[in-house]
């Protein structure tokens, strides 16, 4: 369920390797802020579908014919398998109170997040003048 989260870190982290270091602290003071509202987000979507959604991997053997080459140049075939693996996007039943529950602490947490951000924005200006 996660592996877009680490699509976005990973080019998060592709992204702040080319900033400056003033734009990486201010990226990096902005992270929880976004992967919180991302969360939030989610879980307005679940509330309002009524179930959320899971990636499940599916893995399974393909088999097929696969070529070779002798030493002196002829080829030959034989059977051979591959892996494969699948994410397959499945509903699962959830708690909508429970949902609820959570939604309201993580729009308590944004609220806390976005007031702590300026400060930590302007303690990156401070260390990190242009």
């Amino acid at each position: 369920m996660f592996r877009p989260a680490a699509l976005c870190l990973t080019a998060a982290l592709a992204l702040s390797a080319c900033a400056t270091p003033r734009e990486a602290c201010i990226n990096n003071a902005r992270s929880s802020l976004a992967t919180l509202e991302r969360l939030a987000g989610e879980t307005r979507t679940n509330i309002a579908r009524g179930y959320a959604v899971e990636t499940r991997q599916e893995v399974r053997t393909v088999r097929d014919t696969c070529t070779g080459r002798n030493e002196d140049g002829t080829t030959f075939t034989f059977r051979c398998e591959e892996v494969e693996t699948r994410d397959r996007r499945v509903p699962v039943a959830i708690d909508l109170n429970a949902e609820q529950a959570k939604l309201r602490s993580i729009e308590e947490r944004i609220a806390e997040e976005r007031a702590a951000l300026n400060p930590r924005i302007q303690a990156c200006i401070a260390t990190y003048p242009e």
